[in-house]
């Protein structure tokens, strides 16, 4: 009995697979640890691999299809309506291969590794922003409690901060100096977001369609680096 087409759910550990063959029939309905699927997709024929597009999808997708299979990304939404009944990973692989042989379903396009990266450096340069926005208002609160208005702008924050570590700002308890000091620390990452718009505007230009989008400011570079990984 040779399968054709086979569904593949994902996890950290344990796999579901299940297989059909060309004419409907389940081959089988298995689980598979990590480290058995390379050699599990190594012994079969070329097949048409279903994988839905969730965390990993596109490292396994490169993978399996090195070893001769066509592999195709689902998205989660157009696989569930497939699930006929409950939820567990033998039902979900097996709703995975029915959807991947649907003439009308849309795929994900699998990304190579580098498109991976940059959307990588995307998700870390927005934590960073993120995390330091959040302490340059805390910041400003604190100093607010003792009557220090700060101007708008995380530099201006930032500055004041470094006034009371060098002790030039005299208006404040030395436990709030101290508490200062810590959000100082704490608001390191500033230098690493600028590290990071520095990558931005080294992989923003390999991709053509960066370089028809590209404007000599960073806020173009960042959205030209994701615009292109993202294709």
């Amino acid at each position: 009995m040779q399968v054709t087409t086979i569904g593949l759910d994902l996890a950290k550990n344990v796999f579901q697979v299940h297989g059909v063959t060309e004419g409907g029939t389940v081959g089988f309905n298995r689980s598979l640890r990590r480290g058995q699927v390379h050699r599990f997709f190594e012994t079969l024929p070329p097949c048409l691999v279903g994988i839905e597009a969730c965390g990993t999808s596109h490292y396994w997708a490169r993978e399996i299809a090195q070893l001769g299979h066509e592999v195709r990304l689902i998205p989660p939404a157009y696989v569930k309506p497939y699930v006929k009944r409950g939820k567990s990973d033998a039902i979900d692989a097996e709703a995975i291969c029915e959807a991947v042989t649907r003439p009308s379903m849309r795929f994900v396009a699998v990304k190579s590794p580098e498109q991976q990266a940059v959307l990588a450096l995307h998700r870390v340069r927005d934590l960073i922003v993120r995390q330091r926005t959040q302490i340059v208002n805390m910041l400003r609160g604190v100093l607010a409690e003792f009557g220090i208005v700060v101007r708008q702008g995380a530099g201006h924050a930032i500055a004041f901060a470094r006034q009371c570590l060098e002790g030039v700002e005299q208006d404040l308890p030395d436990l709030a100096r101290d508490v200062v000091t810590m959000m100082v620390s704490m608001n390191s990452p500033s230098g690493e977001s600028s590290t990071l718009k520095f990558r931005h505007s080294r992989t923003a230009p390999r991709a053509s369609i960066s370089r028809r989008s590209l404007m000599w400011n960073s806020t173009s570079r960042v959205v030209g680096g994701a615009f292109s990984a993202l294709r």
